[in-house]
């Protein structure tokens, strides 16, 4: 077996996930579909922590090390609204979904990012902004196109969509299709306190 191209995140329900994809489709309808891919409802979730290419022989301690950490951390809920783009709205790259999340969030994603760098996986240089990525903007969209997406981005409001109870965090497996990705959760480790 090849490498495994992987990341660890949040998986969502799939009632938010269509809420979401809802609350974004006056965007969608609006933005052209020629130099924005848009996520599919089932392809939303909140990354801890992207791996890249992983070998699978370490599939077991990657596996391992996401059980020791999620035991440490109990379950928390998360608020889902609000709208922006990366890395600002000039220039957007990436349009997302804003999550309104507790101090137990980014205690959880540290410990990840602390643990994974102890496994040979280098830390994020950028600090950790949790988001929902609904759309990224392709290579090819012009100055034109990125005027039309900040004009968009500035009168379109999306407000509280919803909210999830986080009891797991998973790791995923990422298979570039023609298509777009496709992504398959291989583990799952519960928080402290949730039986699986």
């Amino acid at each position: 077996m090849s490498v495994l191209r992987s990341f660890i995140a949040i998986e969502l329900p799939a009632a938010l996930q269509n809420a979401i994809d809802q609350a974004c489709l006056p965007l969608r309808q609006a933005l052209d579909s020629t130099f924005i891919r848009w996520v599919p409802p089932q392809n939303l979730h909140l990354t801890l922590k992207f791996l890249g290419d992983i070998s699978p022989a370490n599939l077991d301690l990657l596996q391992q090390m996401l059980k020791t950490e999620a035991e440490q951390h109990s379950p928390f809920v998360v608020e889902i609204g609000g709208l922006g783009s990366f890395p600002n709205p000039k220039r957007a790259r990436v349009i997302w979904v804003g999550i309104q999340a507790p101090s137990a969030l980014m205690t959880l994603q540290r410990s990840i990012e602390m643990a994974a760098a102890r496994l040979g996986y280098p830390p994020e240089e950028r600090g950790f902004s949790p988001h929902l990525t609904v759309g990224r903007v392709g290579q090819h969209a012009g100055p034109a196109d990125q005027q039309k997406i900040r004009a968009l981005l500035e009168k379109t409001t999306i407000g509280k969509i919803g909210q999830a109870r986080v009891t797991s965090v998973c790791l995923f497996r990422s298979d570039l299709k023609p298509t777009g990705a496709v992504y398959t959760p291989l583990f799952e480790a519960p928080l402290k306190g949730r039986d699986l």
